[in-house]
This record gives structure tokens, C-alpha cells and sequence, in this order.
């Protein structure tokens, strides 16, 4: 067994890192304060290679391996909740479908611009009425000659309201199957088609200077050719796409829990009261030695799911587990990283609090905690 990441694996840590350091730690605090979506730090993680990671160089990506992605994105989330939810949703949710689903010509025409952080591309699954139960979609689409048109909503809905936003997939109920359950059938629908409309969500408790939206069908009317796949296959693109992005949550759980982390280590260390510094008490002691150790755990679990899936294996249990425990990690640790910081934690001026408040979306989205537990359970024979 062979736990060493390659040179390139390792130069791409260093260099998001750099980035991240440089680049996202001096505004974040800002960005999260006036809930702004930053279009120019948006391009500049386009430039150094942030999205279409895994996209083949034939469409304008980088056809690097899934390790690799979720290493940036965890580098990310080490400083930033807010931008790791940009490169991640760009790239899981954004990007994901059309490369794995699209058609030969949809292909060419969305990634290049998707995979250079040029425009951006939401996923609509979510549902005023349709959260963790994905088939409770009131969302429909009919075939009308060669037009579809669509007529629903969606909210909490990723990267899908910005002036980056070049257009959202959409799953819609395109009739029924014969055992009398809604047949599903996803759909790109490009910002600026009459009848859309994507209004951005304002006054989160998390993820602040992230992009989120809700989204508006009026009787959309969009080219018969915008279908992705096949009709009927919605549900299992939706499904498939999760199992993706549950990795990708897992890094942004494993990222910011060692940012966390950290920072409750410097300050342990530097704070003095008694005499001595604080990490010397042996209640801070153990609360960063059980978070060293966690991130150890979380870290080999996360890299082994990514791992099966580079490698074409099943993946899917172990990407549920890795989504769970690295966002419930994060949970615990940026707890602890709070407690150690005292009553400096509860201020805005240390990072240690919007850690706090970024992890809980951790637990809810891409399935959440609750139905991360169902589906791993399946995958055991319960």
C-alpha cells in the first residue's frame, strides 16, 4: 500500500495553499461580512486551474484525477468556506453532469468557458417541497413539438445567480413510469431564457460570500436538443452526481476542520494565562490531539473514496461515509477551536467563527447527515 501522493498531487497542495493564503485569507473576512460574491476572485481560481480539474483537455479541462480536485478543494476550504462552495458546485454539480451526461455537441459548447472559472453552471435538484426526498420534485416539463417547457422552482440552488452564471441543470417530472412512479428527465436551461429568472438568497447564516439562488419556470421554452441523456434518466444523473459531490463536501468538511485546527493550535500556543501557555492544559491538550487524529482518520478515508473512484470502482459507500464523518469532523473541531479561543472565538476579527458557522451547511447539503446514515446502511444490508 502506497499512502505518498505524487509529485504533481503534492504541487498542486503548495500551490492552492499559496493561492489561498495570498489571495482569498485577506478578503474573506470582508467578503463574508457584506455577503459579496467576488466575480474577480472567481476568475483568478479560474486562472490557476481551480475548475474543469477532472474535464478531459479536449473540452478545456485539465484531465487531472479526482484526488487531485479534492485536494484543491480542501486547500480551499482551509481558509475559506465561502469560494471552496464556488470551486466545489462548480465542479461537482457545474460541471459534473454535462461532462458525464451531456451530448457530444453540449459538451463543446459549455466547458471551455465552465472549465477556466469563465462562467459558472448551477445544479437544480432542490425544491421548496423537495429536500431530502428528491422525488417529491414538483418541477415539470412537457414536450411540445420540439420544445420543451418547463414550469416549477428551485431554491438553495449553487453558483446559479451570479453575473457568472452562464445556466442551470434542471430535473423536472416528465411523466410517469408503469409502476405509476414520476419519471425524471434533466434539462440545461441558459441564463437569459424568457421566462427564467434566479433571484440570489441574501442573510445566510454560512457561506455568505458564496452565490446561492432560487430559481423561477414560467413557461420556459427551451430547444428540444437541451435535454441531457436521455429521457427518464434524471433521477440516476441526479443520484450519480451526488455520489460526486459528497466528495467534494467531504473536503470542504476535512479542509476546514484543519483550518480550524490550526488556527486553535496557534492560539493555544501563544495565549498565556496561569503562567504558561494555554495548549499546556491538558483539557486544550487533548482536544487538539483528538482533532490531529481525526484529520488523520477523515483525510484516509476521503483519499481512499477518491481513490476507488479514479480507479473505476464502487465508490459509493465510501463516499457516504467520507461526506459524513468530514463534515461532522468539522463540526467537533471548529466546537473545540472555538472553546480554546475563549470569548475571542465569538468575535468576527478571529477566523475560528465563521469556521463555525460554515460548517453546519456541511450537515445538510449533497444528502444530509441523517441520509447519509440511510444510504450507508443500505449499502450494509440493513
Amino acid at each position: 500500500m502506497d499512502f505518498d501522493l505524487t509529485k504533481q498531487q503534492e504541487m498542486i497542495r503548495k500551490e492552492v495553499r499559496k493561492f489561498a493564503e495570498k489571495e482569498i485569507a485577506p478578503i474573506a473576512a470582508d467578503l463574508d461580512e457584506t455577503e459579496t460574491f467576488s466575480n474577480e476572485l472567481t476568475r483568478k481560481m479560474g486562472e490557476i486551474g481551480l475548475f474543469g480539474m477532472f474535464v478531459s483537455e479536449k473540452y478545456g479541462g485539465q484531465e487531472l484525477d479526482y484526488i487531485s480536485y479534492i485536494i484543491a478543494v480542501e486547500e480551499v476550504s482551509r481558509v475559506d468556506g465561502s469560494q471552496a462552495a464556488t470551486v466545489a458546485a462548480g465542479n461537482s454539480l457545474g460541471i459534473g453532469p454535462i461532462y458525464y451526461f451531456g451530448s457530444e455537441a453540449q459538451k463543446k459548447k459549455y466547458l471551455p468557458k465552465l472549465s477556466t472559472g469563465e462562467a459558472l453552471w448551477g445544479f437544480g435538484l432542490t425544491e421548496p417541497t423537495a429536500g431530502s426526498d428528491a422525488g417529491g420534485s414538483k418541477t415539470t416539463a412537457v414536450l411540445d413539438g420540439n420544445e420543451w417547457v418547463i414550469n416549477g422552482s428551485k431554491i438553495f440552488i449553487t453558483n446559479a445567480a451570479c453575473d457568472l452564471t452562464l445556466g442551470v441543470t434542471v430535473q423536472a417530472v416528465t411523466g410517469q413510469k408503469p409502476d405509476g412512479r414520476n419519471e425524471y428527465t434533466c434539462f440545461l436551461v441558459e441564463s437569459g431564457t424568457p421566462g427564467f429568472k434566479a433571484v440570489a438568497m441574501h442573510k445566510k447564516m454560512m457561506w455568505r460570500a458564496s452565490n446561492t439562488a432560487e430559481l423561477y419556470f414560467d413557461d420556459v421554452r427551451i430547444p428540444k436538443e437541451n435535454i441531457l441523456g436521455e429521457q427518464g434518466n434524471g433521477f440516476h444523473q441526479m443520484l450519480q452526481t451526488l455520489d460526486g459531490g459528497r466528495l467534494s463536501i467531504g473536503a470542504m468538511g476535512l479542509g476546514g476542520a484543519q483550518g480550524a485546527y490550526e488556527a486553535a493550535l496557534k492560539y493555544a500556543k501563544n495565549r498565556v494565562q496561569f503562567g504558561k501557555p494555554i495548549s499546556k492544559f491538558q483539557a486544550n491538550a487533548f482536544k487538539l490531539a483528538n482533532a490531529a487524529m481525526e484529520l488523520e482518520c477523515a483525510r484516509n478515508l476521503l483519499y481512499k473514496a477518491c481513490w476507488l473512484k479514479d480507479n473505476k470502482r464502487q465508490f459509493q459507500k465510501e463516499a457516504a461515509m467520507a461526506k459524513l464523518y468530514c463534515s461532522e469532523l468539522m463540526g467537533r473541531v471548529a466546537d473545540s477551536a472555538v472553546q480554546i479561543h475563549g470569548g475571542y472565538g465569538l468575535m468576527k476579527e478571529y477566523n475560528v467563527e465563521r469556521f463555525y458557522r460554515d460548517q453546519k451547511l456541511l450537515d445538510i447539503g449533497e444528502g444530509t447527515s441523517e441520509i447519509q446514515r440511510l444510504v450507508i446502511s443500505r449499502y450494509i444490508g440493513c
